[in-house]
């Protein structure tokens, strides 16, 4: 059984334009509703990064030979 809601604040436009699309698709506007804010949800999971994953990323440039980056910024930095 679902609970009734109320939302204020919803553009009347883009609530009319939701609704008859919903119908369009064959959807009760309460399903439709459903499964926007399950995408809305979705999406914005997607858009956090795990730091844990950071440690396993491959470096940007790719190079053919191997380069010592510690040994280059040292040279670089202190002309050693």
């Amino acid at each position: 059984m679902s609970d009734l809601i109320a939302v204020r604040g919803v553009e009347k436009e883009v609530f009319r334009k939701f609704k008859a699309k919903s119908v369009e698709e064959g959807l009760k506007l309460g399903e439709a509703l459903t499964l926007a804010m399950k995408e809305w949800l979705k999406e914005r999971e997607k858009e956090k990064v795990n730091v844990k994953n950071l440690a396993h990323l491959a470096g940007v440039i790719k190079l053919k030979k191997r380069v010592r980056w510690s040994s280059e910024v040292d040279r670089i930095l202190y002309g050693e």
